[in-house]
Formats: structure tokens, C-alpha cells, sequence
């Protein structure tokens, strides 16, 4: 059998069908993505229960995208606060019933942060506070029922403040996320490290990546194989990790997962 990681997908609950074979042959990562959305949050018992049973005797891991917009989690009105504590709280309620073990959020950096962040002494200190007095509720809640919160690299050229934030929590309900095709596009466009270096700086605290594809020039989520990420230093740097995180091949059009997957096991590099 292979030593290979095993690649798992983001595929709506409608589009499980269509690759039930390929994800139940291997037991793939799922995660959900219908749950970031307000509308969804607001009646989520219908997709709850397409996924129960569609997923019925997978032995995969479960995660979901949460709630992000509209809002950032480093939010210092108590107000808006509030309503992000409570889309958050939403988000844990449909990880309890879908029993998933991972939301994705978002990171709230910019390029301008990473520039301006130390104008003052303690700029960076407040900065992280504000993000975790938005995530205290949940945090506490997700460690008590098992579930990992894992903040993506969105807009960040700068991978250690996301780090910097994960390493204040403490917290195992908290760890990174990395996105290749963001990660491609800070490198390219906005003079952040490359994409490997978003993986290594992680290190212990991954666990999670959004595997896609681009061209540095915009947030693309191609096919992989179809742009510019150099593919085998990413995975390099993720083996000398020694972590599972989880390896969620994430493109806009879900019908052509499976190929992005057959890219990676044509390089040698996943399964």
C-alpha cells in the first residue's frame, strides 16, 4: 500500500454523489463548504441531513468552511462582535450534528498589517488580542466538544501573524490553515515568502490546506497542474512537517477534483 497522502476535497453536499466511489474508496477528507454562508446558517437541517445520509459508513474526516462574510475576526466594535461570536456559534452547532472535527475561518490580515503592525510598541499585542476576545466563546466551546478551528491565510503576506495568534491561544480548538493558491498570490503579487515557506512557518501548529491552483496574479482555484505552484516544494515541506493535517483539494469546479488529484499522484506525491 501506499505511504502517499491521501488527498481529500471541498465538495458541496449536492456534489457528493458524483464522486461517492472516489471519496468512500479511500475514505477521503471531506469538508463542506455550504456553511459559511448566512442564509444556510439560518435553516442548516436540510443540508445537515443530505450529508448524514449521503456520507452514511465513510470513515473519512468531516470538516466544514465557517462563516467569514461580511466580517473579520479581529472586529473591535462589541456590537458586530457579537454577531460574528454568534455566527461562529452557529457554525459549532452543525459541527456537532454532522459530528465534523474542523471549521476553517479566516485570517483578517493584509498586506497592510504586515507593513504597519509595528508603527507602535503595541500594535501586534492588541492586534492578536482583538482576535481572540472575538474567538474566546468559541474556542471554549470547540475545545470542549473536539473540534479544530484552523485560520486560513487569506489576504496575509506575512505567515507569522497568523502564527503569532495560534501560539497566544494555547488552545488545542486552534491551529493553521494554509491556502496554496492565496499563499501563490501573496508571493507573486504582494512580495510575501513562496508557498513552501507558508507551509514550514506553520510547522507543528498545520492542520489544514487548501490545495488549488494559480497564477500568482489573481485567487484562481485551478485545477491543479493548470498554473504556477511548484507543487513538489510544497509537499516536501509538508513531509518534513511529520503532521496529518488535513489535504482538501479546494477548485471551483468540483467536477474535476479527481483530476487535480490524478496531477499529484502522476508527480509522485499524493493519492
Amino acid at each position: 500500500m501506499s505511504d502517499l497522502p491521501v488527498i481529500g476535497a471541498q465538495l458541496t453536499v449536492l456534489d457528493l454523489d458524483r464522486h461517492r466511489d472516489w471519496i468512500f474508496e479511500k475514505d477521503r477528507d471531506i469538508e463542506l463548504p455550504e456553511f459559511c454562508m448566512a442564509d444556510i446558517l439560518r435553516d442548516p437541517d436540510p443540508f445537515i441531513d443530505m450529508a448524514r445520509a449521503k456520507l452514511a459508513g465513510w470513515k473519512g474526516r468531516l470538516g466544514i468552511h465557517g462563516p467569514f462574510s461580511g466580517f473579520e475576526l479581529d472586529v473591535r466594535d462589541r456590537d458586530i462582535r457579537a454577531v460574528v461570536q454568534a455566527r461562529l456559534d452557529t457554525a459549532l452547532d452543525v459541527c456537532g450534528k454532522l459530528d465534523a472535527r474542523q471549521m476553517v475561518i479566516h485570517s483578517p490580515y493584509d498586506p497592510w498589517d504586515a507593513h504597519n503592525l509595528d508603527n507602535k510598541p503595541r500594535d501586534r499585542e492588541k492586534s492578536v488580542a482583538a482576535i481572540l476576545d472575538t474567538l474566546a466563546p468559541a474556542l471554549t466551546r470547540a475545545a470542549d466538544v473536539g473540534v479544530e478551528m484552523v485560520l486560513e491565510n487569506i489576504r496575509d503576506t506575512d505567515p507569522a501573524l497568523r502564527g503569532a495568534v495560534v501560539g497566544a491561544a494555547d488552545s488545542p480548538a486552534l491551529r493553521l490553515s494554509v491556502d496554496t493558491g492565496h499563499a501563490e498570490w501573496a508571493h507573486v503579487s504582494a512580495g510575501a515568502p513562496p508557498v513552501e515557506r507558508f507551509i514550514r512557518d506553520a510547522a507543528g501548529m498545520l492542520g489544514h490546506v487548501h490545495l488549488q491552483d494559480a497564477d500568482g496574479y489573481a485567487d484562481r482555484h485551478w485545477v491543479l497542474g493548470e498554473g504556477s505552484i511548484d507543487f513538489h516544494s510544497v509537499f516536501k515541506a509538508l513531509g518534513e512537517l511529520g503532521a496529518q493535517p488535513h489535504l482538501i483539494v479546494e477548485i471551483n469546479d468540483f467536477s474535476r477534483v479527481p483530476d487535480s488529484v490524478a496531477h499529484l499522484e502522476r508527480l509522485g506525491l499524493g493519492q
